[in-house]
């Protein structure tokens, strides 16, 4: 029975029509397959999704992880670390609005915001 899934991840999404492609297969089919490969995964006996939960929360080391599980471990951490949190947004608006921000242009030189902080 077919049913509809919203994914919002585009990237996955654009990661699976290349793949799909490559391997004949359709969007679905490509998507539902590597459903299957993670849950084969998770039901193995060498991925425990409870020691990676621990792990990604801080409270272990990542030396513990076994290897299915540290590529899991390393692609949740990656979309974890680009994300920004309230404090960061709330840090970078406030130096924006304080007329104080640097950074480097495309030749690498450092430049400053060049506005004056509103009254």
């Amino acid at each position: 029975m077919s049913q509809s899934v919203k994914f919002a991840d585009d990237a996955l999404i654009n990661d699976a029509r290349v793949v799909a492609e490559v391997q004949s297969r359709s969007l679905a089919s490509q998507i539902t397959h590597w459903a299957r490969i993670g849950r084969a995964i998770e039901r193995s006996g060498s991925f425990d999704y409870a020691r990676l939960s621990r792990v990604l929360a801080g409270a272990v080391e990542t030396t513990i992880l076994t290897a299915e599980e540290k590529a899991v471990w390393s692609e949740q951490f990656l979309a974890k670390m680009s994300e920004s949190g309230p404090d960061e947004d709330a840090f970078f608006a406030e130096l924006r609005a304080s007329g104080k921000a640097v950074g480097l242009n495309a030749a690498g030189k450092v430049v400053t915001l060049d506005i004056s902080p509103e009254a």
